[in-house]
């Protein structure tokens, strides 16, 4: 039996949100009082896009491929890391069918971010926009997301396989 063509992922992600420290969300710098704590810059969303991609492809997860003890990864631009998961899955034969991000934060609010958010994305990914959901929700100031403590992003992502052409492709 031929295996399906169609695959779907996971993402969950969590940072700490300090002082001092720039919020970087959906590839964009986001001004707010606080910002992500991480090894690279951050960026919630963008790590759950990863995961849930690379889960879809069972190719494990972010840290495996980025890992927060390699100082190459210091304080890099997570465009990058998803430029090269986006490398990775197509170097499978894999193209990205969706995405579908929530990002759970008390403060800031997004929505006026999120068409920004997404373009970056749809560039990076070379997917189309229409292809990139982006939503956004409180806790009603419950648990460590409604008290500004830290910030949450789940994510699922649906790949599917690019049949090989004859010749080559």
């Amino acid at each position: 039996m031929k295996k399906p063509t169609i695959r779907i992922g996971y993402g969950y992600d969590v940072h700490q949100l300090k002082e001092g420290y720039d919020l970087w969300l959906g590839g964009i710098k986001i001004d707010h009082e606080k910002g992500a704590v991480g090894h690279s810059d951050a960026d919630v969303i963008i790590h759950v896009i990863c995961d849930a991609i690379l889960g879809a492809a069972n190719m494990r997860d972010i840290g495996y491929h980025f890992p927060d003890t390699d100082p190459k990864y210091k304080g890099i631009d997570s465009k990058k890391l998803l430029d090269e998961v986006m490398t990775l899955i197509r170097n499978k034969h894999y193209e990205v069918g969706n995405i579908d991000v929530t990002l759970c934060a008390q403060r800031p609010k997004v929505n006026p971010f999120i068409p920004k958010m997404v373009a970056v994305l749809s560039e990076v990914m070379d997917v189309a926009e229409e292809d990139i959901s982006i939503k956004a929700t409180t806790t009603e100031k419950l648990g460590f997301v409604g008290t500004e403590q830290g910030i949450a992003a789940h994510a699922v992502a649906l790949i599917y396989r690019v049949e090989k052409t004859k010749g080559g492709g």
